[in-house]
Parts: structure tokens; sequence; C-alpha cells
């Protein structure tokens, strides 16, 4: 089924017109390490994970250097040094103390850390991530910090409204030309994500079907 899943999936990603490279990431966050494993066997290499424990026992187990782990999830001050240890993407910043101490914590043996602004582009409560108009003061702070590289930006749009908001972050993107990576674009809007300039999508539903 995953195998089957994965593929639709990219027959999906292919049927949208566009020109930039589009990563898919596999969210798979609350799957086992088998449903993970028959994904690794259909050929896909970048995972997305929220929780860290879980994340950490996934990676040992799995144990596949080859493999691109992305933590997607909001990120607490004491989970910094573990996160920047064994992921290779963050998407989730939202502090600038976060990046300083995601810096301060990468081993210098590892390249540096990938990260994305999150940007909380409907202005939401409930919702982790910088306003838009935070966006050009924080910047200048993360692209100075030695061990992390600042790629781009992330957001999770409210569902009614995410044309309109994938939209607002094409714009943004485009102030910056030397950012390269845009993460917006799940299940239920991946193709609207990608018209509007999406490089990564997280998909996890869809390749992994329904959590139990």
């Amino acid at each position: 089924m995953i195998r089957s899943n994965l593929e639709k999936v990219k027959d999906r990603i292919a049927s949208v017109k566009h020109t930039q490279q589009v990563r898919l990431v596999a969210v798979s966050k609350t799957r086992s390490v088998s449903e993970i494993q028959q994904a690794i066997d259909a050929g896909q290499r970048d995972f997305g994970e929220n929780y860290l424990q879980e994340a950490l026992n996934k990676i040992d187990a799995i144990g596949d250097q080859s493999l691109v782990w992305h933590f997607v999830g909001p990120i607490q001050s004491n989970k910094t040094a573990k996160i920047s240890e064994n992921f290779d993407w963050v998407h989730s910043l939202d502090r600038v103390k976060i990046a300083e101490r995601l810096s301060e914590r990468r081993p210098r043996s590892l390249r540096p850390l990938n990260v994305l602004l999150q940007v909380n582009i409907d202005s939401e409560s409930t919702k982790s991530g910088v306003s838009l108009e935070e966006v050009a003061g924080i910047i200048p702070q993360i692209e100075k910090l030695p061990n992390i590289s600042l790629r781009g930006f992330m957001c999770i749009p409210r569902p009614e409204n995410s044309a309109q908001s994938f939209s607002k972050m094409a714009e943004l993107m485009s102030k910056y030309p030397k950012l390269d990576s845009l993460s917006m674009g799940m299940s239920l809007d991946l193709e609207l994500a990608i018209e509007r300039g999406a490089t990564i999508v997280r998909i996890g539903t869809d390749i992994f079907g329904k959590r139990e």
C-alpha cells in the first residue's frame, strides 16, 4: 500500500505544471519503523518528524545514513542539542534564540543544519511562527550564525485560505533571491502549493494512510 501511495503522490506532483525541483518529505510522525522501512524500500529518502524522542528512536532503529531527516514540529529550547545533532533540516524555526542554540550545538563534524523560518502566514494565535512583518528583521540575525544555513521559509496555512496564503509566501520568497526553499503543501493542497512555488511538500496521510 505504501509503495503504491508514494507513486500516486509522485504522479500528483508531476501533474502540476512547475519548473522548480520539488522535494517530497514523508511525514512519518506516529508511524512505525516497519511503515517507514516500506517507504524506504519504495525509494523514499526524506522523512519528517514532529516529536523528538520518537524520532530519535526511529533514526537509531533504522540506522540508514543515506536518509534525510526533517524536524517539522515545535522546538523547545531543551531539545535543540539533540535536534541539531540528529537532523538535516529544521522547518519550524520561529525564534532567534532557537536559531542561536541550534548553531551552538550543531557538531562541527556535520554540515551546517538547513533551517527554514516558520511564518505564521494567517496570524493564527494557535500556530507558531513569525509574522510577515517580523521576517526582515530576523533574517540578518539568523544568517550571521555559523553552523546553520537559512534556506527559506515554511508555513501551515488555514485550509480554507491556502491559495491566498501560498501566494503571499511566494511573494515573500521573491524578496530573497538567495533563499531557495519553500516548504508548504500537505496531502490536501499539494498541487496548489506547487503551483505557487513550493519546493518542499510534507505528505503524511496520502503516503501512510489515515492514522489509527
